[in-house]
């Protein structure tokens, strides 16, 4: 099994006011469903991300809720429209208490 955690954010650090950004992000995660079985015939306990909050210069920009029909190793992109400079925000919370967060900054000009 791979290290869990370690979120990057890859994302342009300048933009000009109005341009389109791509935000990609990926975590670590398993994201297995508690339904799985080992070698040896035991389960393999239920471990997955449940929440990704994104925040831009601290205001809300998006609430995803998961589950376990996502597969390992989540990959995220999305696009957002460079109106102020800030700092984005990315956190990770998976069903067995693990938080996990990463930053990215943006200048626009």
């Amino acid at each position: 099994m791979s290290a869990i955690g370690n979120p990057m954010i890859r994302m342009p650090s300048s933009a000009k006011k109005g341009e389109i950004v791509e935000v990609r992000s990926l975590i670590m995660n398993p994201m297995t469903t508690g339904l799985q079985k080992n070698k040896a015939g035991k389960i393999i306990p239920a471990h997955f991300i449940q929440t990704v909050e994104v925040t831009f210069g601290a205001k809300p920009l998006s609430h995803l809720d998961w589950s376990t029909a996502v597969s390992a190793n989540p990959y995220l992109a999305f696009k957002m429209r460079a109106e102020d400079s800030g700092i984005l925000e990315m956190t990770w919370k998976d069903n067995q208490g693990g938080v996990w967060s990463a930053k990215a900054s943006l200048k626009v000009a």
